[in-house]
């Protein structure tokens, strides 16, 4: 579905129940797409929780990912 950013402005109600629905929605302005509405889902969090990646996922000093961000998150004279 296509819509304007004036009929967001003015049918929001009703392009939210669209989106829940499960459809997409193109919202224009002046004619050219400018953002999409689609439905939200939950991202699966236990998959990527306290884990690291990249150039950090070897790095013994930071296997507590929470830990580690606790003490650089800690004041300086703490």
């Amino acid at each position: 579905m296509k819509t304007t950013a004036k009929d967001l402005r003015f049918f929001s109600r009703e392009i939210l129940e669209t989106v829940s629905r499960g459809e997409e929605v193109i919202i224009t302005y002046r004619g050219k797409p400018c953002a999409r509405l689609v439905p939200y889902q939950v991202a699966k969090d236990d998959e990527y929780k306290e884990k690291l990646f990249g150039m950090w996922q070897d790095n013994e000093s930071v296997a507590d990912v929470d830990g580690y961000i606790r003490r650089l998150r800690q004041g300086r004279f703490a």
